[in-house]
C-alpha cells in the first residue's frame, strides 16, 4: 500500500494515462480493503461490550442482538477473505457468459433457458448489471444459445469457474410417457477487456455474417439484417451479436466479444489450462460435465470437481451459487500455488 501510495503521488505519474489509471484503481481497492477490516474490527469490539453490558444487566435481548450482529460480521469476513483470492489479471473485469444447448433436443433447450434464469437471478442478488447480447430461441421451447454481458465488480472473477457443461436429470414435462431425461448444457464465461489490452485480428482471419434478429426487439429488428455473426478462422471461435438495431454497433460488440475470448485463451495458456479447456469443451455431453442437477429420482446438486453438494435444489436454481462458486474458486487457486510450488 505504502509502495501504491507512492506511486500516485509521482510526479511522472500522468506522463502514461493507463498506468495512472491502474495504479489509482488499485489504490482504491486496497484502501476500501483496509477501511472495511477496520470497521469490521471495530464492530466486533462494540459487539463484545454489548455483550458484556447484557450479561451484567441480565438483558438478554441486547446479547442476542450483539450475537446476531456477530453472526453477520462472521459472514462478511468470509466473503472478505474468499475476495482475496481473486487476484488474477482480468478477475476484476466484467464478462461475457455464454449458454449453448447440448445433448438432449428440446429437452437441453429447455435446460439451457433454466441456466439462463440461474445465472439472471445470481446476477440480481449480487446487484450486476445483466445487457441480453444474442438469443436463438429453441424450435419447441428454450433457447439454443444466448449471450449475456455481466457488469459489476469482480464479475469475471466469480463467474470464471462456471465455465464448463453442466447436466439436468428429471421427468421431462415434454415427455407424455413420464420417464426420466438426462440433457445437458454448456456455460462459458470470458472477460471484457479494456483499451489497455491490445488484441489484433486480421481481416484475412475473419469471417463475417449477417442475419435477422430473432426474439424479443421489436418490429424493426426482425425485418433487417442486423444481427452479426463473426467466426475467427484460425481458432474457429464463433461470436454473435443481435442486441442493437444497427448493424454497425451490433459488429462492433461482437468484435469486442470476440477481442476478450482470444484474451480469455491466452489467459487460459498462460495458466496451462488451454488443454483442458480444449478437451472440456469438445462435446456437450457424457463425461465432460462440471455439475449435475438431479430432480428426480432424488434432489441433489452436485459439484463434480469439489464435491460440495446440497439437496435444496429450487435454492441453486434461483441463483444461490455462491458456495459452489467459493468451493471452485478456493480449488482452483490451490492448484495453481501447488503448481508454482512444484
Amino acid at each position: 500500500m505504502q509502495e501504491l501510495n507512492s506511486l500516485a503521488e509521482a510526479p511522472d505519474l500522468w506522463s502514461s494515462p493507463q498506468r495512472a489509471q491502474a495504479v489509482l484503481q488499485e489504490r482504491t481497492r486496497l484502501a476500501n480493503g483496509i477501511d472495511a477490516i477496520n470497521h469490521m474490527e471495530t464492530e466486533v469490539s462494540d459487539s463484545i461490550e454489548l455483550i458484556e453490558m447484557g450479561d451484567a444487566e441480565g438483558e438478554d435481548e441486547i446479547i442476542l442482538e450483539a450475537e446476531a450482529a456477530l453472526e453477520a460480521i462472521l459472514r462478511r469476513a468470509g466473503k472478505a477473505e474468499l475476495e482475496t483470492l481473486l487476484s488474477g489479471e482480468a478477475d476484476s473485469n466484467d464478462c461475457y457468459l455464454e449458454i449453448h444447448a447440448g445433448a438432449g433436443g428440446t429437452e437441453a433447450q429447455d435446460w439451457a433457458e433454466m441456466l439462463l434464469r440461474m445465472y439472471a437471478r445470481w446476477c440480481e442478488a449480487h446487484e450486476y448489471k445483466v445487457v441480453w447480447l444474442e438469443e436463438s430461441p429453441g424450435e419447441e421451447a428454450g433457447v439454443k444459445s444466448a449471450t449475456l454481458k455481466i457488469s459489476g465488480h469482480n464479475a469475471y472473477g466469480w463467474l470464471k469457474t462456471e465455465s464448463g457443461v453442466h447436466r439436468l436429470v428429471r421427468i421431462s414435462p415434454y415427455d407424455s410417457s413420464a420417464r426420466r431425461h438426462t440433457s445437458f448444457s454448456s456455460a462459458w464465461v470470458y472477460p471484457v477487456i479494456d483499451d489497455t489490452i491490445d488484441v489484433e485480428i486480421e481481416d484475412k482471419d475473419l469471417r463475417v455474417d449477417t442475419y435477422r434478429a430473432s426474439g424479443a426487439g421489436g418490429q424493426h429488428v426482425n425485418k433487417t439484417d442486423s444481427a452479426i455473426r463473426l467466426t475467427h478462422l484460425p481458432t474457429g471461435i464463433v461470436v454473435q451479436c443481435q442486441n442493437d438495431r444497427s448493424q454497425h454497433k451490433n459488429r462492433a460488440q461482437a468484435m469486442n466479444m470476440l477481442k476478450a475470448r482470444l484474451y480469455e485463451a491466452e489467459l487460459q495458456r498462460r495458466e496451462d489450462e488451454a488443454q483442458a479447456e480444449h478437451d472440456a469443451k469438445t462435446e456437450i455431453g457424457w463425461g465432460h460435465q462440471i455439475r449435475s442437477y438431479v430432480l428426480q429420482p432424488y434432489q441433489m446438486v452436485k459439484d463434480l470437481r469439489t464435491s460440495v453438494e446440497t439437496s435444496n435444489i429450487q435454492a441453486v436454481l434461483d441463483g444461490d451459487l455462491d458456495e459452489f462458486m467459493a468451493a471452485a474458486l478456493a480449488q482452483r487457486v490451490h492448484t495453481a500455488s501447488d503448481k508454482r510450488a512444484r
